[in-house]
């Protein structure tokens, strides 16, 4: 394994963070978590144009960029210093490697060119943690599982199959109306990710009743009819939810038959986005820590500044190196998704939302009483990371999850 970045890597994260510096402050960033999409439309159009990052890590084949996962986590680093509320996540991390692993090769070939240049965006509807595997095997009932509860889906009379042909907002084209696409779905989902402006859901849903249950993904448009969207009030405002209420809605099967394995393919997704929100809580750990010592440099106490004390500067020094380990960890589960080595993600993102709650709450103290008032910086931080931990965590699940997965303590056991 050669740890060096190229000179490609190196380039993508310096014109980012050019781009975001410019684009992406503290002002602008409040200001486009208040819009009704909850992100800046011109900055995503920007980043789309400019830098082509909703397509980064997507086959030149299908409009993107042919990199890797690796160069999108790096990416995601630096959106994760500034906080920029983006649909990058729901799109580009979560959605397009469903479409790509499992869709048809119409489905394909009609959605990733738009979600690579940013004028299609999605949203994935599942409960985060458990649908992705992060926190427990993503087999059991997360979706109601033939019982009450979750998103149920049941064949209609019209003939299954064919792409969603949508438009720019995420309509069918008129060719392929929803009354040819077999599939209605009854149900709703919580907490999904950018859910409220999303012009295309991938919806998990329960077919075959409980007593052949089975997982499936179904593409559902944003205006479907029956589809009601409501944003919901969340701790993290950079990270917009909705909750996804599904009434009697027509829907088509992602791929062309219902033996695919969804669950695997979720989980699989969610182990490549936990190395990814692992570098996104880093960069953001970095940069509130860069800012703390900043500040403490200037504050004054005692006729001296306040970092000059010994005991502020081993607090300092603490946060430093838990955020070191934490970035190797998550360059490492970086490197491991583009090389296949699965379950290393959970346990990355792990310890950086620890290495990101740390440095919050250290930025917050040392920042006096400045720190937790709504206009500075350091409260948005400490909110990413506890918001973070509630949708993909918290921690101690995520390596008891991949303590489990590893057979770790069966292992302890025999040896005894």
């Amino acid at each position: 394994m050669d740890a060096r970045f190229t000179a490609e890597q190196d380039e993508i994260r310096r014109a980012l963070r050019e781009l975001l510096r410019r684009r992406c402050g503290p002002e602008e960033s409040r200001g486009a978590v208040d819009t009704p999409a909850g992100y800046d439309r011109a900055l995503w159009t920007a980043l789309a144009g400019q830098l082509g990052l909703p397509g980064l890590a997507l086959p030149e084949t299908y409009g993107g960029v042919g990199c890797s996962v690796t160069e999108l986590a790096l990416a995601c680093e630096e959106t994760g210093r500034v906080l920029a509320p983006t649909p990058l996540l729901g799109t580009t991390v979560f959605a397009a490697p469903l479409v790509l692993a499992l869709g048809t090769e119409k489905q394909r070939a009609d959605l990733l060119p738009r979600m690579a240049s940013g004028t299609l965006t999605a949203a994935l509807a599942v409960p985060p943690g458990a649908a992705l595997g992060l926190t427990g095997d993503n087999s059991a009932e997360w979706a109601g599982g033939g019982r009450a509860g979750g998103v149920q889906a049941r064949r209609s009379g019209g003939a299954g199959g064919g792409a969603v042909a949508t438009e720019g907002t995420g309509r069918p084209r008129p060719e392929e109306q929803p009354h040819t696409l077999g599939w209605r779905l009854y149900g709703e989902v919580d907490q999904v990710l950018d859910g409220h402006s999303a012009d295309l859901l991938i919806v998990a849903a329960h077919a075959g009743g409980f007593a052949r249950s089975r997982t499936l993904l179904f593409l559902v448009p944003g205006d479907a009819p029956g589809l009601v969207r409501t944003r919901q009030r969340a701790l993290d405002a950079t990270r917009p939810q909705a909750r996804v209420q599904l009434r009697d809605v027509e829907a088509e099967l992602i791929g062309d038959d219902d033996g695919a394995d969804v669950l695997g393919a979720l989980a699989r997704t969610g182990d490549t986005a936990a190395g990814v929100l692992a570098c996104e809580a880093v960069g953001a750990a970095d940069r509130v820590l860069e800012m703390t010592v900043e500040y403490v440099k200037q504050r004054e106490q005692f006729g001296r500044p306040v970092g000059s004390f010994q005991a502020v500067k081993h607090r300092l020094a603490d946060v430093y190196v838990q955020l070191q380990a934490a970035r190797s960890a998550a360059y490492f589960a970086a490197w491991a998704a583009v090389h296949d080595e699965r379950r290393v993600g959970g346990l990355a993102l792990a310890q950086a939302l620890e290495a990101l709650r740390t440095a919050a709450a250290e930025g917050i103290q040392l920042h006096g009483g400045i720190g937790f008032t709504w206009e500075h910086e350091a409260q948005l931080y400490f909110k990413r990371a506890t918001g973070d931990e509630l949708l993909f965590g918290p921690a101690h699940r995520l390596r008891a999850h991949a303590a489990d997965a590893a057979r770790l303590f069966e292992r302890a056991e025999v040896s005894v």
